[in-house]
């Protein structure tokens, strides 16, 4: 299988740059994976595609303004991005321009308050630093941190809430679960009205999420490893959910990675804690999830890859230069699709 097997023509204009207004106007495409079929609706009718009794899982992961812009004792411009923090004030970072910052180096951001000595260099070339501040370090990213949006995002975002979740809790993230940016407060409140039940795991999206995908073979790939966590409330709802027939629908594949890490060969789930590595692509047997309410992906990106393992290779192909022909809008801010 060869990652060539997942490119799409996507013309620049239909990359999304801004958020939508209103949350749930975004359009949402329906693949009917039993009659091939393909439907054009507005994402808040994902409600008519959900019955009493199925469970809809979110991640609660929320985006850290983890993008911070520095300077040097010299006077040299830095950037760092937070990727994992290590423990207390210790944190991975990526840094640029990379060359410049060897272990000593001291970053001043803020206007001093905060502060950063570099301690080593790490694999890959990130770096681990320690932190220097006083107050609390969240509210210090809140007043100094800008959102980390991925490269394909140009313009700049006024409100960094438009790029979390309406249901965003555990700090941590990278990266925002984007299927999760279409619902509103409203929106969920007449989903549990009807008698869906919502279950919440964690996964903490890394930056790998972007990191393209640089062999030929799609086998050979090595995916990036996130943290995860499952409570057990939580898993009990899912659970009942199965026992009963009733479907899981992931919301984002930072949610179906979770189940699908965690679920035994029957598709039960259990409360846990751990790194996921999972890679799904054509030829994975699911355990868990039944539908899957996703965005539209980069072209040969590994989340491409898992949606066509769910889907089909082919029918993803259509469905995709179909929201092409029909001018959806794509990637982190674009429009959505549901698999069911």
């Amino acid at each position: 299988m060869k990652v060539s097997d997942f490119n799409y023509e996507l013309p620049e204009e239909l990359i999304a740059q801004h958020p939508y207004d209103k949350r749930d106007e975004a359009r949402l495409m329906v693949l009917n994976r039993e009659n091939q079929t393909i439907e054009n609706k507005i994402f808040k009718d994902v409600i008519d595609y959900l019955n009493p009794g199925d469970c809809l899982v979110i991640n609660n992961t929320k985006v850290l303004p983890a993008r911070l812009y520095g300077i040097k004792e010299t006077g040299a411009k830095i950037e760092f991005l937070l990727l994992k923090k290590l423990e207390d004030d210790f944190w991975e970072v990526m840094v640029k321009p990379g060359n410049k910052l060897k272990p000593g180096t001291r970053v001043v951001f803020g206007n001093g308050i905060l502060k950063a000595e570099i301690l080593e260099v790490l694999e890959g070339g990130n770096r681990k630093v320690k932190f220097e501040y006083e107050g609390i370090f969240n509210e210090i990213l809140d007043k100094i941190g800008l959102m980390p949006l991925p490269p394909y995002i140009k313009e700049k975002l006024n409100e960094n809430e438009k790029y979390q979740t309406v249901y965003a809790k555990y700090d941590g993230s990278a990266a925002a679960p984007t299927a999760g940016l279409h619902f509103t407060d409203e929106l969920l409140n007449k989903i549990r009205e009807k008698g869906v039940k919502i279950a919440n795991v964690t996964l903490h999206v890394g930056i790998g999420t972007f990191r393209p995908v640089k062999v030929e073979n799609v086998e050979e790939h090595s995916m990036h490893s996130e943290h995860y966590y499952i409570k057990q409330e939580d898993a009990e709802i899912i659970n009942e959910a199965k026992k009963n027939g009733n479907k899981v629908i992931a919301v984002g594949t930072t949610s179906c990675r979770v189940l699908e890490s965690v679920a035994d060969n029957d598709g039960f789930v259990k409360a846990t804690e751990g790194d996921t590595n999972i890679f799904i692509y054509p030829g994975y047997k699911f355990k868990c999830i039944d539908n899957l309410i996703t965005n539209f992906h980069l072209p040969e990106s590994t989340l491409i890859m898992l949606v066509s393992s769910l889907a089909g290779r082919d029918f993803i192909m259509k469905a995709y230069n179909e929201a092409v022909k029909e001018e959806y809008l794509f990637f982190s801010f674009g429009d959505a699709m549901m698999i069911k």
